[in-house]
């Protein structure tokens, strides 16, 4: 039995046979750090374990499991009791008053139809894009159960996704959490060896506990069935691309919108129907010839009401949390990341992240809240972007991480954050500058980038 154990510096355990592939990593990390002007101890306590494996090289699997106590920076208490949820996160209890403590479980089962197809089933998150936000479907929500297939035949490369999310609601209340379902598809083609471009599209709907099953057709345009079905349901319709140039150069790019009118498009008069949402950046791999310094620069623009509906139900949103941006919709984001890594255990990495939003006065919609219906909306044209409370966010993220073994870290991480505009003076919101120590084993740092 103990043959089988640190085999590979990469598993704890590791077992090999014909018909069982299995390797097991403990999950641990520690975190602690101060606020200034918060008395408080910030700490993380995540223990767990990580399991993957194959079944007679035929069929894959994966499991998570972990339990957590943590109390985060006051910026992100605030929005946990705004939100009603620990970003990333789901199902939470109160942890010595301002801390939360919650277990994560993730897992899959994958396996080959064909080859040219993968089929993955399981319970967790998804990401579509090459940027660090993505506005089609982020990482940024709590895990669902989902349906998962992966099409490369030839340049081809089609993704569908079939999952069962959590609509808004009130955890206060101890009741049968109401659900809402979400069909994506994703084509993309490599034109040539340096350039992709695809298309996407997404609805989100909600039947009395049900799936719609017409929306299982994987090859079908879910717009068409939407108005065959007769019903409102929420969908998106995206373009994106990525090009390589250069060897070191990538630059990409999405756009996604879920209304609009070319005509009122062109007019430029602000119909608040016109609900789209852009990004744009650019990566910059071994920067000015300097080996393992890779920039990174990004700009996500998002219209006012963009992911929002009728009813509050069928939001671009899972468990209390965006499903794209984090910041919901109404604003500018501009993001900056530097990674360095001069020798092989030591990597410093940076992070600036400017946000302009204009957010909502007491009832009055603006567009920034996506749990709100569109009904609610101020005004029909003369919407901008930004309208509403100026309220901007700036922050620093500095993190510099020490392999102390293979997949075992110290980090030494310092968040500074500032926040500024009229909506701030109304609803004050202190600066943060965070210092925090950790180590981490097998698991990747918890952040707060929002």
């Amino acid at each position: 039995m103990w043959k089988h154990f640190y085999t590979s510096p990469a598993y704890l355990f590791q077992y090999k046979s014909p018909d069982l592939y299995l390797t097991i990593n403990p999950v641990l990390l520690l975190q602690a750090g101060k606020e200034a002007h918060d008395g408080d101890f910030l700490f993380i306590n995540t223990r767990g374990l990580e399991m993957k494996g194959r079944l007679a090289n035929k069929i894959g699997f994966y499991s998570f499991l972990s339990d957590n106590q943590e109390r985060p920076p006051l910026f992100v208490q605030q929005w946990i009791q705004d939100y009603k949820a620990v970003p990333g996160m789901g199902f939470y209890k109160s942890y010595k008053g301002n801390g939360v403590d919650y277990i994560h479980a993730t897992g899959y089962i994958s396996f080959n139809v064909t080859k040219f197809i993968d089929v993955y089933f399981g319970y967790g998150k998804n990401f579509l894009g090459d940027g660090f936000r993505s506005l089609f479907l982020s990482d940024f929500s709590n895990d669902y159960l989902y349906l998962k297939l992966n099409t490369n035949v030839w340049r081809l490369h089609y993704y569908n996704l079939f999952a069962e999310l959590t609509s808004q609601f009130n955890p206060d209340s101890d009741y049968l959490r109401p659900k809402k379902y979400m069909a994506l598809h994703d084509l993309s083609m490599d034109i040539t060896r340096w350039l992709n471009v695809g298309v996407f599209e997404s609805v989100i709907f909600s039947r009395p506990d049900h799936f719609d099953f017409q929306y299982l057709n994987p090859v079908i345009f879910y717009r068409s069935v939407e108005q065959q079905l007769g019903s409102p349901d929420k969908a998106h319709v995206g373009f994106h691309a990525k090009a390589d140039v250069a060897h070191h150069w990538q630059f990409y790019g999405q756009f996604l919108f879920d209304e609009l009118r070319i005509s009122q498009f062109l007019s430029h008069d602000g119909w608040w129907g016109n609900k789209w949402a852009a990004q744009l950046g650019a990566k910059y791999i071994n920067a000015f010839g300097i080996s393992n310094l890779d920039l990174q620069g990004e700009m996500n623009i998002v219209r006012p009401y963009t992911y929002t509906h009728s009813d509050t139900i069928t939001n671009y949103t899972n468990y209390n949390q965006p499903l794209a941006d984090p910041m919901g919709a109404n604003f500018r984001e501009f993001i900056g990341i530097a990674r360095y890594q001069p020798v092989p255990r030591w990597v410093l990495q940076g992070q600036l992240l400017f946000v302009q939003q204009g957010r909502d006065s007491g009832n009055v919609n603006w567009g920034s809240d996506i749990f709100k219906s569109y009904y609610t909306r101020q005004q029909d044209y003369n919407n901008r972007i930004g309208q509403g409370l100026d309220a901007k966010i700036a922050s620093l993220n500095l993190t510099l991480s020490y392999e102390l073994k293979y997949h075992l870290y110290l980090d030494l991480s310092y968040l500074y954050r500032k926040t500024g505009g009229v909506y701030f003076s109304y609803y004050p919101q202190a600066n943060t500058s965070f210092v925090s120590l950790a180590l981490r084993w097998n698991i990747a740092r918890r952040t707060y980038d929002f």
